[in-house]
């Protein structure tokens, strides 16, 4: 196995381009080194990315907010600015793993480990986020819905690296909530999550929001019909109502230890419930 450390986003791409065998990054690796430990996952090669510019910071741009790849949880956690503007992506990481964990991970991180129950991927989903991703060919800029797809499977070709994820502004008289549900009280894997924005008029009437499903299924779904019902409403019992009836028949779980079909069904339209009145609340001010 060879470590690389490169100081440049060319040179990283280069060695993962030029890699015949498997190739890994590492930017909080508390998910690689555990593969590593356990025997999940035999690198021929890793690639440090910590020691590159711009990985390790949070920029604002055109008002929203650009953050590196290594940034872990913990900065994030710190970040008045962010925290302002997408509380719930904030929140959503913060969920994943202990103090000691949140010193390491990054979001970059969960997203590409491209788990079903990521935390923050369903609150990222549901804020529009985008990523930015470098590769031989250069860079270019997806949805943070485009990036898993699958259990462990990702979008990203040969040689290329999520360089950074973006959350754009948050409009005026806008709200965001992420909520998960565990069978332990903290640091377990989401049974189900929900992630849920929304945008209010002057007069409180719902004018856009998005509302997105994960551990329900393959991949996050962006369950469309969910935020159809909020939209031209108050956000009221009635569409909070037809919001769990639309999140629990767009889930799409499995049976197994952690919950049964019908339970996770339901669970998905509770917690959409719940998210979009702290969302709601947040969109008031």
């Amino acid at each position: 196995m060879r470590y690389e450390a490169p100081s440049t986003l060319e040179n990283a791409v280069a060695l993962l381009a030029g890699e015949s065998g498997s190739a890994h990054v590492l930017a909080g690796g508390t998910d690689l080194l555990v593969g590593m430990k356990s025997g999940f996952t035999e690198p021929d090669l890793i690639v440090d990315i910590k020691r590159i510019d711009g990985m390790h910071t949070v920029t604002q741009e055109d008002g929203g907010w650009r953050i590196g790849a290594a940034v872990p949880g913990i900065q994030l956690g710190e970040h008045d600015g962010v925290k302002a503007d997408w509380p719930g992506v904030v929140e959503a990481l913060e969920l994943i793993g202990s103090t000691q964990i949140q010193g390491r991970a990054t979001m970059a991180g969960n997203l590409c480990n491209a788990s079903p129950a990521a935390d923050s991927v369903p609150a990222m989903v549901a804020a529009d986020a985008t990523v930015r991703i470098a590769g031989p060919n250069g860079s270019r800029d997806i949805p943070v819905i485009e990036v898993a797809t699958g259990p462990g499977q990702t979008s990203l070709a040969k040689g290329e690296i999520v360089e950074s994820i973006f959350l754009p502004a948050r409009p005026v008289r806008s709200g965001d909530a992420y909520l998960r549900f565990i069978p332990r009280t903290e640091m377990d894997i989401a049974v189900v999550g929900c992630g849920v924005s929304l945008t209010l008029d002057e007069g409180g009437t719902c004018t856009a929001a998005c509302v997105a499903l994960g551990a329900v299924a393959a991949t996050v779904l962006l369950v469309e019909d969910a935020a159809r019902v909020l939209i031209g409403t108050a956000v009221d019992d009635a569409a909070l109502d037809a919001l769990a009836a639309a999140c629990s028949a767009a889930a799409k779980p499995i049976d197994d230890k952690r919950g049964t079909v019908a339970f996770r069904k339901k669970v998905s339209g509770v917690l959409a419930r719940r998210a979009a009145k702290i969302a709601l609340e947040r969109a008031k001010g």
